[in-house]
């Protein structure tokens, strides 16, 4: 099964200027996404899925990636990152989730930016035009709470009833004034008690 995107779109948002200050250095925000055909569509329960996982993630995360990548301007580049799957009306949650929590997909995103942590996500149900959530995390530190980020976007057109909007995002850079500490100064101060973020 080769699944051909409706559309590949593209988000990129610069901050420059926070709380009245300007960030010493701009906050770049980055999104790629592709709007497909759910493949599980009008088949009423499916029982196993993976067959078509296994057809349709590993393409959807190369091609994702390779759109990151160009517009962050390469792996090493990119410091936080995660992923966001909506399926339409039609679908089922689990439709969203199959395509996204595979290594299948997300291991092309990994091994491209040299990441360790988990890709933090959102998997979700929507119609046309509703928020594509992408929360972010650092690649390599999951405490590092300066790239607690979060892109969100919409697409007037998508997903339809009958598909699935998969999508990655990337932060060059954390939150500008970024002030409230980390994880680890808490579990110092809490001795050692790790418990939340």
């Amino acid at each position: 099964m080769t699944v051909v995107p409706r559309k590949i779109v593209s988000y990129r948002e610069t901050i420059l200027v926070e709380g009245g200050r300007a960030a010493p250095t701009p906050l770049q925000l980055y999104a790629a996404a592709a709007v497909i055909a759910n493949p599980w569509g009008g088949r009423g329960f499916v029982e196993d899925l993976r067959p078509e996982i296994r057809a349709v993630a590993p393409a959807l995360g190369e091609l994702l990636t390779a759109e990151i990548l160009r517009m962050a301007g390469g792996g090493d580049l990119v410091e936080g990152y995660g992923k966001a799957a909506v399926v339409g009306t039609s679908g089922e949650i689990e439709h969203a989730s199959a395509l996204i929590h595979t290594l299948r997909f997300g291991n092309h995103y990994r091994k491209a930016v040299g990441a360790t942590s988990y890709l933090s996500f959102t998997n979700t149900r929507g119609g046309p035009n509703c928020p594509i959530v992408i929360p972010l995390m650092h690649k390599a530190d999951e405490g590092m709470r300066s790239h607690y980020l979060t892109i969100q976007f919409s697409i007037l057109d998508a997903p339809a009833p009958d598909e699935i909007v998969v999508a990655l995002g990337a932060s060059v850079g954390g939150r500008p004034h970024h002030r409230i500490g980390d994880r680890y100064q808490d579990l110092k101060e809490l001795g050692g008690t790790d418990v939340g973020v």
